[in-house]
């Protein structure tokens, strides 16, 4: 639920502020032991509002690895399900994407700052709510790149949308700012908790919209 300290958690594992109490090990190591600049090599991050800078969409995604090579630009937009947009636009790489990425919708904004986190590389990634205000069809395209992704890193996803997680390795419920349970998402259901009756106003909620 809003308020539980997802995005907390988030900026936590970011380091964009530091534990009061307590501490956040990686492979065993706090990360106050680590330099910012060390940590951040280490992951890649997108957040709910995606920025983009009003240039190309060569330059936005390239913004990930300056010396990215083309055919390194091509893999992290197919791996972002963004490609074939691209290529099937005139101007292809070369198009502007106008102000704040005005020119696209936000499925595609989203899917292109997936793309440069991808070309930026790093053993991890960070999605904040990157699906939260997108329509079905931009939300699947997103899922389906991230279950890619999950294959050669570790992904670690905030979401309202409980559709967004369910084939994830390890689900953790926050509620007050506590981990309220954890597990698969078959394990949550059978125990009828605080997901499963999320997952059943989720559920109503589609139903009636649709």
């Amino acid at each position: 639920p809003s308020g539980s300290g997802k995005t907390t958690l988030m900026d936590l594992v970011a380091r964009f502020i530091e534990p009061e109490s307590g501490r956040i090990l990686v492979d065993g190591r706090d990360l106050r032991d680590l330099t910012f600049d060390s940590w951040t090599e280490h992951f890649a991050m997108v957040n709910q509002e995606p920025f983009l800078f009003h240039t190309t969409l060569e330059e936005n995604v390239r913004y990930g690895k300056q010396n990215a090579s083309q055919e390194e630009l091509e893999e992290a937009a197919r791996a972002a399900n963004i490609l074939d947009f691209i290529e099937g636009l005139p101007a292809g790489w070369k198009t502007d994407v106008a102000e704040g990425g005005s020119r696209l919708s936000g499925g595609q904004r989203q899917r292109l700052t997936i793309a440069r986190a991808v070309l930026h590389g790093g053993e991890l990634l960070l999605l904040d709510e990157a699906t939260s205000e997108l329509d079905a069809r931009s939300q699947q395209l997103i899922s389906q790149a991230v279950e890619k992704l999950g294959a050669n890193r570790t992904v670690v996803i905030v979401a309202h949308r409980l559709s967004t997680i369910q084939h994830a390795d390890k689900i953790i419920v926050l509620e007050g700012g506590k981990v309220a349970d954890e597990g698969t998402h078959e394990q949550l259901i059978s125990r009828n908790g605080s997901y499963a009756k999320f997952l059943g106003i989720e559920t109503a909620k589609t139903i009636s919209q649709d």
